[in-house]
């Protein structure tokens, strides 16, 4: 059995494909991933054999502004992502069983093309439930279509979603099936999505709440144990005294870097706690030399997070998914997108607190630290992570190939 797994994502999106690859490869089936050609991902999939091809432009320096900004601006971005991911799949289709699509819509959009023109099965996987369509939540906004402030009703909100994604890529999208001889769609959201896709949560940490209009499939979580061994340089940092509360925001930028890594790392101290401060893509750095805060690069965060008093971060699916598994509780301080929903299940869990806004400031982490290192909430978060799922992507990999087999 052949296998193409896609994502256009950061470094939390692509990770759990990562753990589906290696159950898929357990099964028997050969994988290929394509994802965006940073150079962390590559080195990811490397490191468990799994073979990439680099598609699309760097996620990193779009998020950072090392690109410029598009003279197109998204609906060209979008286009651009189309081509790239239905050029790449469609490259190495050959043979192919099924296509798994996962992260921006106008990349799922480019495999979906190639799985209508050659036939192939098609699955759309979410990481986080309110990406897709429920009364139960209201959605992510699309860029530059705030929700408007005056609407509440749910139903109301999903079906202006799905004409802002109309109208946001849909020429983008149709332009490039016209183009390779496929039929436009008017209703792109829900085309892409499909009427039964799959979303790769934990079932206690993010739960699909039925009834709704989608037959969502939920897998679990797609994880896989971490067994890289922490640097000795940290691991001797962590040896040398109580256990520190871990400061990092991932492939989030953040304003202001300087100002929000001195407010975090002044917060922990006043807390008592050594602080170990992840540099990420924002490049966070101490403002000085103090002993008792240790810079942290690339690392196997399931084994850093069970050593650690407290995670505070950006509350990306990825991270949270991970702390909650870890044990640790947790701080997070929302930016945007799927981030305040996991602030609001991790306080409504009682594993950690969300902190009042998205920059952190002493008076404001002091706060919601009091909070994440209660004995309490140490003990809560010790019993979410002991019910949680671990089989996700085990669960996604049998799937594919019951998928693949009809």
């Amino acid at each position: 059995m052949r296998v193409v797994l896609s994502a256009y994502d950061s470094r939390g999106g692509v990770e759990p494909l990562v753990g589906l690859a290696v159950r898929l490869r357990g099964l028997g089936a050969e994988v290929l991933v394509c994802a965006p050609p940073d150079e962390e991902f590559a080195k990811r999939l490397a490191g468990v054999g799994v073979a990439m091809v680099p598609t699309g432009a760097s996620v990193r320096d779009l998020v950072s502004g090392k690109v410029p900004p598009s003279p197109g601006g998204v609906p060209r971005r979008a286009a651009e992502l189309v081509a790239a991911f239905h050029e790449n799949v469609s490259a190495v289709a050959e043979g192919c069983d099924v296509l798994l699509a996962t992260g921006l819509l106008p990349a799922a959009a480019g495999v979906q093309t190639v799985a209508e023109q050659r036939g192939i099965p098609y699955v759309y996987a979410s990481y986080q439930p309110v990406s897709l369509p429920s009364p139960h939540h209201p959605p992510i906004p699309r860029p530059g279509r705030p929700l408007p402030p005056d609407v509440t009703d749910h139903a109301a909100l999903w079906g202006r979603d799905a004409q802002d994604a109309q109208d946001v890529f849909g020429e983008a999208v149709n332009g490039h099936r016209v183009s390779v001889g496929l039929p436009p769609v008017d209703a792109l959201r829900d085309h892409v999505f499909t009427d039964r896709p799959w979303l790769a949560s934990d079932p206690v940490l993010a739960p699909w709440v039925r009834p709704a209009e989608l037959d969502v499939v939920q897998t679990g979580a797609w994880v896989l144990p971490d067994e890289r061994p922490l640097p000795a340089e940290l691991l001797a940092f962590l040896d040398a005294g109580t256990p520190p509360v871990y400061v990092g925001f991932g492939s989030v930028p953040v304003r202001d870097p300087q100002d929000v890594a001195r407010a975090a790392v002044d917060a922990v101290r006043a807390q008592g706690r050594r602080v170990l401060l992840s540099r990420g893509w924002a490049e966070l750095a101490p403002a000085d030399a103090r002993d008792d805060c240790f810079v942290v690069g690339e690392s196997n965060h399931q084994a850093l997070f069970r050593r650690v008093a407290a995670v505070v971060h950006h509350g990306g699916a990825g991270t949270t998914t991970t702390a909650t598994w870890a044990g640790a509780p947790q701080v997070i301080v929302a930016q945007g997108g799927d981030q305040p929903y996991f602030a609001e299940r991790v306080t409504a869990l009682g594993i950690g607190a969300e902190h009042a806004g998205p920059v952190p400031a002493f008076a404001s982490l002091s706060a919601a630290l009091g909070t994440a290192l209660a004995p309490e909430t140490r003990e809560r978060a010790a019993a979410v992570a002991a019910g949680f799922r671990e089989d996700g992507a085990e669960t996604a990999a049998r799937m594919l190939v019951d998928v693949a087999g009809r």
